[in-house]
């Protein structure tokens, strides 16, 4: 029997149709006479085969278990390996997804058979490519036209890189060091564009002790990709926002006296507040986020306040004074990520991530965009703005 699909969910699985796909994909890949062996789990399941054997303390939609290290040998032994799926994981995706089940499930079966058979996208971005491009080909045949909406899924999978947006504002505060034109954050947001981040923030703060009014205009009006509006929930940058229409608003705690932001908007205790602000602001058409400590109660706070997006404070993580206390910051990461993801949001992270601490968080699955200004800038001086941004970017590929 070339394929043997085991359910310990304690769900309904469509096994007999994974079943026929799945030999149907052996047979188009010239394994027919191999054998696979797929066992479908719970969260707390598979979480454990990820403690074990990999060091994750929690769940993921898939592993694979592959019989053999490098190239499939011939030989006698017809077996390729294991799969192992969460049902509970993969429904949770599906639905927050718009994917059908079926098709989903199936989806994740081809990518971890594509482990089975040697591909690794962690490798580098050309591996994940070549790898998405094996997916894509075998999903076509064995769906037809059906599976257009997975397939067009699997083109952006969020195992490929996340999005890095620059915050500029600390070309503004050497500009305003001088009280002088330049230089020109809207200049900088023009090469942060180029060297390819995905979006521009800037942080009209109340004090405009860097970006001006005049910087949030016209960035708005050149960015290709999309500009971010850090401010605070007041009535004045609610009036600004809804007027410049950014394409999205990060709402952020703010302090007359603090250098930088020193964490994130305590939500819990002012849910009613924050809703109120995030509801005008969406009224207006726009796109929220609520820049936010890494702290379940917080997230769970902030899922009643309506906002699109959370984006977790890495700070503490960034300033740990040493190995234990920053692997603990970046467990706490993880934890909060996951749990934001699971309520609904899309979760981004941000808050003093440079050039020798983005790995590890760039590596976390449901983290889909960071916020990175003041390393960048700083880098820029000794590489040039472009630069700067191509190493950020080419380190959160490779973490992915």
């Amino acid at each position: 029997m070339p394929v043997e699909i085991t359910n310990n969910s304690r769900r309904r699985i469509p096994s007999s149709w994974l079943k026929e796909k799945l030999e149907e994909a052996l047979k188009l890949l010239n394994l027919g006479e191999k054998e696979l062996h797929v066992l479908f789990l719970d969260d707390e399941g598979i979480t454990h085969l990820n403690t074990l054997y990999l060091g994750r303390p929690y769940p993921t939609n898939v592993i694979s278990f592959s019989q053999w290290e490098g190239p499939i040998p011939g030989g006698a032994n017809p077996h390729l390996g294991d799969i192992a799926v969460s049902w509970e994981t993969a429904m949770r995706e599906a639905q927050l997804y718009d994917l059908p089940q079926r098709h989903y499930l199936l989806a994740l079966l081809v990518h971890g058979l594509m482990h089975l058979l040697g591909h690794e996208h962690e490798r580098r971005p050309e591996a994940a490519a070549l790898m998405v491009r094996n997916e894509i080909r075998l999903l076509k045949r064995l769906l037809g036209p059906r599976g257009q909406k997975i397939i067009n899924f699997v083109r952006r999978r969020e195992y490929m890189p996340a999005k890095l947006a620059v915050n500029v504002d600390h070309v503004a505060t050497v500009r305003e060091a001088r009280k002088v034109n330049y230089p020109d954050p809207v200049h900088a947001a023009v090469l942060v564009e180029l060297a390819g981040a995905h979006g521009v923030v800037v942080h009209l703060r109340e004090d405009r002790r860097h970006i001006q009014d005049r910087d949030v205009r016209l960035i708005r009006e050149i960015v290709q990709t999309k500009m971010v509006l850090e401010m605070a929930a007041t009535e004045e940058m609610i009036k600004i926002a809804k007027e410049i229409r950014p394409h999205q608003v990060t709402l952020v705690p703010e302090r007359r006296q603090e250098i930088t932001t020193e964490g994130g908007l305590k939500v819990k205790g002012r849910v009613a507040k924050v809703r109120e602000a995030v509801e005008e602001l969406k009224e207006a058409g726009l796109k929220v986020s609520i820049f936010i400590d890494p702290e379940v109660d917080q997230i769970k706070a902030a899922s009643k306040t309506g906002a699109d997006i959370v984006e977790l404070h890495t700070g503490n993580y960034a300033e740990a004074p040493g190995e234990e206390e920053q692997e603990l910051e970046l467990t706490r990461i993880e934890e909060a990520a996951r749990v934001a993801r699971e309520l609904g949001f899309e979760v981004h992270a941000g808050h003093g991530l440079h050039y020798g601490n983005i790995g590890p968080v760039a590596a976390i699955p449901e983290i889909e965009e960071f916020s990175i200004g003041h390393a960048i800038i700083g880098r820029a001086i000794m590489v040039g703005l472009k630069e700067a941004v191509r190493e950020m970017l080419c380190l959160i590929e490779e973490a992915r």
